[in-house]
């Protein structure tokens, strides 16, 4: 009766190749299934009767209100033409360094990923913004396609992130099940705030691996410095004014919101409140927002919430019908036999995420996949914090790989004809090598992770 629950996975996984919607995939799915084994009866409906309490507890889950406002947050932002005015200033104080536009590229992914936190939109405005500009001014195709989609997807682990948020929350109810499970019943928690302060050192590190490859790129091939464009002109001190202007009201809007989880003063939900009227007040005062901008944000942050709170209805749904057939047991018991021990249980859920990644959304995996190992991973003794932010660098790495990545798509959809397919699949390959070394320091040394966490 177990292995109905591994094929019902696999039916999950195919339906979704086909097309249809996540949410309704998840659920449609799981519930054919559960009305299949009780027909032969060989499913327990009691599972079924758990669904009612488990809704009611994903819509009075306070840790989930951040998603909205943090994608409010993200979107204002974007539509506030912050990363328009972050380019162009940064573009200007970098001129007058050899490989200056990818340097400019990659910071301001860096603080578009800390104030907005949503790939796609950082993606496309990167590349709508600087694509061209790289051309134009000598950059081969290959380089500057790369080094855009690598960089937008820095919203993956730099908080806030809306995957962190989600990997907090079931990460946080997987680490209490674990713990129950081995008869602890006053359960220690890890919470949102601790996997944003898990991700900071991952994150610059990520950063600063970024930066050192675009600068041996730009002297191994000779790269002209930049000398003028639509975004490159003025002299010193006037660039060194656009760039305190264009980067004051981010800063200050990441210092707020970081700054306060970070010290203590604000759990990520309120700060998440904070980030949105920030956000709010910024394309106020930049004079962005009308009326019908203020309709289009307010719509784009509906959609995604709806689409993740849905998906997050039908993967409940799929858990308990997964756990109804058994297959909670069938993954421990798979994972006590294999060789290696916790190393080798690791190993084969950090390849399985990756591989995943080609089919699944970031959201997906979080919300499927990530609830049926993490409770035998952290029963196992593997840091909940390291965990979380493992996952999250693998699935950035996903984002990342041809042919199915989705920075890749998204970069294909805004790309000028001439920059080829082939070409932005062959500029991301050192960023994804780049990755996965991070991902391995993480593995040899994870007090990379753990250590910031502790000290406060």
């Amino acid at each position: 009766m177990e292995y109905l629950s591994l094929i019902m996975f696999l039916v999950v996984c195919i339906v979704l190749l086909l097309g249809y919607p996540v949410a309704l995939t998840l659920a449609g799915t799981s519930l054919i299934f559960a009305a299949g084994g009780i027909i032969f009866g060989v499913f327990d409906t009691s599972y079924l009767n758990a669904v009612p309490s488990r809704l009611y507890g994903i819509v009075t889950n306070q840790t989930l209100v951040a998603v909205p406002l943090f994608v409010f947050m993200g979107v204002m932002l974007e539509k506030s033409q912050i990363a328009e005015n972050l380019l162009v200033a940064m573009g200007t104080v970098f001129s007058r360094f050899k490989g200056g536009l990818a340097i400019s590229v990659v910071l301001v992914g860096m603080l578009l990923a800390a104030s907005t936190g949503i790939v796609g939109a950082t993606v496309v405005t990167m590349g709508l913004l600087s694509l061209p500009t790289m051309l134009k001014q000598g950059y081969s195709p290959s380089f500057a396609a790369g080094s855009i989609c690598a960089t937008g997807t820095l919203g993956q682990i730099i908080p806030p992130s809306i995957a962190l948020v989600l990997l907090g929350d079931v990460l946080s109810s997987a680490f209490q099940q674990a713990q129950l499970n081995m008869g602890i019943f006053s359960p220690e928690s890890v919470s949102v705030g601790d996997l944003f302060v898990g991700a900071m050192v991952p994150g610059v590190l990520l950063v600063c691996l970024y930066l050192c490859y675009v600068i041996f790129f730009a002297n191994r091939h000779i790269t002209p410095p930049e000398e003028d464009s639509n975004a490159l002109v003025g002299d010193n001190e006037a660039s060194d004014i656009s760039l305190f202007k264009a980067l004051f009201a981010p800063l200050f809007l990441i210092f707020v919101v970081l700054g306060s989880i970070l010290a203590g003063y604000a759990t990520p939900t309120e700060a998440a409140g904070v980030g949105a009227a920030g956000a709010l007040f910024i394309a106020l005062i930049q004079r962005q927002l009308c009326l019908s901008k203020l309709k289009e944000v307010m719509m784009s942050t509906t959609k995604v919430t709806s689409m993740v709170f849905l998906i997050l209805i039908g993967a409940s749904i799929f858990s308990l019908v997964f756990r109804g057939f058994g297959g909670e047991e069938l993954i421990e018991d798979f994972f006590a036999g294999l060789p290696g021990g916790v190393f080798g249980a690791v190993l084969l859920v950090m390849v399985v995420i990756f591989l995943l990644g080609f089919i699944l959304d970031f959201i997906e995996i979080t919300f499927v996949v990530v609830p049926l190992v993490a409770p035998v991973l952290l029963a196992m003794g593997v840091d909940p914090i390291w965990l979380g932010i493992m996952i999250a660098v693998n699935l950035q790495t996903s984002f990342l790989t041809p042919p199915f990545g989705f920075a890749l798509f998204y970069l294909r959809g805004v790309a000028p004809p001439e920059v080829q397919t082939s070409e932005i699949y062959k500029g991301v390959i050192p960023f994804i090598m780049i990755q996965l070394l991070l991902l391995a320091a993480m593995a040899m040394w994870p007090n990379l992770v753990t250590w910031l966490p502790s000290v406060l």
